[in-house]
């Protein structure tokens, strides 16, 4: 039984090395497609949805990427919040107040429309929205000048019904959230790299989804996903649903981690883990041959010797090159490399737990999950 095990761990530390060296192949040709395009729309007036949350450390800077852009159109941000008190306002007063003029509206309501408060508030914001380009993103993502112009031409071509975007990590409070910055950038966006290389058609994240109003309303508007955990993946399936595709936007934004603590970095992840699971089981299990190190670790354990040795080191090796082509990719590092060890063996312990989740928590509600992606009432968590 022994030799059995250690022949699978060395089979899937082998076939997690080989995938990390084809992610960093792709890495690179997207890297390519970023400085070969032009694809840019004529400007044309965009509304702006942001739904808010909370205080969060660069709130106001994150928010302000989105004001300044290189787009000679209007542009309109209706941000909305759940309660008068939210600590987000003051974040997006001060960018309206202060010159120059800027087009924000602030929507307001305690009204829920479903278990999915982020959806609630999107429906609450909708009535608000100008436009006839929607492009809705999490509150914790800041974006290049160009970023309009990416994402508008992505839009404009033949075929696509929506356009979403990748992203780095970036941590904003401290080790823990550099930690779960680190999963972003290292782990997260080269899978989500390979997937688009390898076109299966199932990107489409929460860091952007931009549409146009018809399509929004022919997939049924927020309102058919305010029952949905996974609602940017729901939206991008039911665009697909019409015959259109969605376009992944030559650009990387920026994800903000605010994980303060390895506890709210744990129920995040598990979160997301849990998310994932829902979406399938059988994609689910093939994360376990995107992280090679536990398995050469497990091997190791099992039949320490210099082959299994190398095999640790061609582990390291194999991710240190997909880290070090995607900070060529974002421009800067995420966070020390003496990390990503470390990093990987959380997120394979998270990983396992992921199988067992049944509860999620989502800013201080727990969710209960129905199965099929769906998601029950919430309660207060303690």
């Amino acid at each position: 039984m022994g030799m059995i095990l250690f022949w699978i761990s060395v089979v899937l530390a082998l076939a997690g090395i080989g995938y990390l060296l084809a992610s960093a192949r792709n890495i690179r040709r997207f890297s390519k497609a970023i400085r070969a395009s032009h694809m840019l729309a004529s400007p044309v007036p965009v509304s702006l949805l942001k739904p808010l949350h909370g205080a969060e450390p660069r709130l106001a800077a994150n928010l302000a990427s989105f004001f300044d852009q290189q787009w000679d159109a209007p542009v309109q941000i209706v941000a909305g919040v759940g309660d008068d008190r939210d600590q987000a306002i003051p974040a997006l007063q001060a960018l309206t107040t202060a010159p120059p003029r800027r087009d924000a509206t602030l929507v307001v309501s305690p009204r829920r429309h479903g278990a999915n408060a982020k959806i609630s508030n999107l429906i609450n914001m909708m009535p608000m929205a100008q436009h006839d380009i929607i492009i809705l993103s999490d509150s914790d993502i800041a974006v290049p000048p160009d970023y309009l112009r990416r994402v508008a031409g992505a839009l404009a071509q033949p075929g696509v019904g929506a356009v979403t975007c990748v992203y780095a990590g970036r941590g904003d409070a401290g080790f823990w959230s550099r930690l779960a910055a680190a999963n972003l950038s290292y782990f997260f966006l080269p899978d989500v790299l390979t997937s688009v290389a390898l076109d299966t058609g199932g990107a489409c994240m929460g860091s952007t989804i931009g549409l146009r109003r018809e399509t929004l309303e022919r997939i049924g508007g927020f309102s058919a996903f305010a029952d949905v955990l996974a609602d940017d993946h729901a939206i991008g399936a039911a665009v697909r649903a019409l015959g259109l595709t969605v376009a992944v936007a030559p650009v990387v934004v920026t994800h903000a981690s605010t994980d303060a603590s390895c506890a709210a970095l744990v129920r995040h992840e598990l979160r997301w883990a849990a998310t994932v699971r829902e979406l399938g089981t059988a994609r689910y299990v093939g994360l376990a041959m995107t992280m090679p190190l536990p398995f050469a670790l497990l091997a190791a354990a099992i039949r320490p010797d210099l082959a299994t040795a190398a095999l640790i080191a061609l582990a390291l090796m194999a991710r240190l090159l997909s880290a070090r082509t995607i900070d060529r990719l974002v421009g800067c590092r995420t966070a020390a490399w003496w990390i990503l060890p470390p990093r990987e063996l959380l997120r394979f312990a998270i990983f396992v737990a992921g199988f067992f989740v049944r509860k999620v928590d989502w800013r201080g509600e727990k969710l209960n999950m129905l199965g099929a992606g769906r998601i029950g009432h919430t309660v207060r968590a303690s």
